[in-house]
C-alpha cells in the first residue's frame, strides 16, 4: 500500500515526464512545454500526453523556470502527485517473489544527483526496490527525479525512521547484509553476491554511519589503485551492483 502522497510538485526534463507517463504511477494533471524551443525529443513527450488526454500547455521560458526551480528543463515540465514512496512491507513482497534480486540500501546519501544517479545505475541492474532513511538523506524530489533520467518513476522506494531496525527485519527474512567498506575485510571479486542480499552504501565522505556498519554482515572493498584513496559514492555502488548482476546473471 502507498503512503499518503505529498501535495502536487513539478517534474521537470524530457526523461522524468516522459518516465512518470509511462510508469503510470502519479496522477499527472498538466503538461508544460516552451513553444519557441520545442525539440524533436520533446514531440513523443506531448502525443503520449495527448493519448492519456493530459492538457499540454506552452509557457514562457521565465515562467517554466520559475516551476522547476531549475534552468535544465529542457523545455518541458509537469505538474504531478508527489512521489509515491512505498511502505517498506512493500520492499518485503518484491523480495519474496525475486529472491534472487538485492535490495539497496542507502545510508545517508545527502546529495541529490548521488541518489539520482545511484537509482538509475540500480534500475539498469535490475534492482527495484531501494530503503533510505528519512532522516539526513536526500528526499525523492524532481530533482532527484532528473538525476536518475526518470528511473526513479519506476523503482519501488521506501523512507524508513530507523534504517538500523530496517536491517534488522531484513536478517530475519534471510537476507545477507553486504555494506560498502574502503577499509573493508572482503574484496568484492570474492564475495557472493549471487543470493538473496542487501547492499548497503553509505554517504558521501563518512560512509555507513557505525551502527549501520555494526549490522552487517560482510563489509566489502573495492581493489583501488593509484593515489587517489576512494571512490565517489554513486561509483561505489554502481561497481558494486553491477558485480551483483554479473554474478547473478552470468554464473
Amino acid at each position: 500500500m502507498h503512503i499518503k502522497k505529498n501535495k502536487t510538485e513539478v517534474l521537470y526534463g524530457i526523461h522524468p515526464v516522459l518516465e512518470a507517463l509511462k510508469a503510470g504511477r502519479r496522477e499527472i494533471y498538466e503538461i508544460f512545454t516552451v513553444k519557441d524551443k520545442l525539440s524533436k525529443r520533446v514531440i513523443p513527450v506531448i502525443k503520449l500526453a495527448e493519448k492519456y488526454d493530459i492538457p499540454v500547455s506552452n509557457v514562457k521560458p521565465s515562467l517554466l523556470r520559475s516551476m522547476a526551480g531549475s534552468d535544465m528543463h529542457q523545455g518541458i515540465g509537469a505538474r504531478v502527485d508527489g512521489y509515491p514512496v512505498v511502505e517498506f512491507s512493500e520492499i518485503l513482497k518484491i523480495q519474496a517473489v525475486d529472491q534472487g534480486c538485492p535490495l539497496l540500501l542507502l545510508d545517508t546519501i545527502e546529495d541529490p544527483h548521488n541518489l539520482g544517479a545511484l537509482i538509475r545505475t540500480a534500475l539498469c541492474a535490475g534492482i527495484t526496490g531501494i530503503i533510505i532513511p528519512k532522516d539526513r538523506s536526500a528526499s525523492p524530489t524532481p530533482a532527484v527525479s532528473k538525476a536518475s533520467a526518470g528511473a526513479l518513476e519506476h523503482v519501488q522506494l521506501s523512507r524508513v525512521t530507523n534504517l538500523v531496525n530496517t536491517i534488522k527485519a531484513l536478517k530475519e527474512e534471510g537476507l545477507w547484509i553486504a555494506g560498502l567498506d574502503s577499509q573493508g575485510d572482503s574484496s568484492l571479486y570474492d564475495c557472493d553476491l549471487a543470493a538473496s542480499v542487501a547492499i548497503v552504501v553509505g554517504g558521501e565522505g563518512k560512509g555507513i554511519r557505525p551502527l549501520v556498519k555494526k549490522q552487517c554482515d560482510i563489509l566489502i572493498a573495492i581493489p583501488q589503485t593509484g593515489p587517489v584513496n576512494s571512490l565517489n559514492a554513486s561509483v561505489a555502488g554502481a561497481v558494486v551492483m553491477y558485480e551483483a548482476y554479473r554474478q547473478r546473471t552470468c554464473g
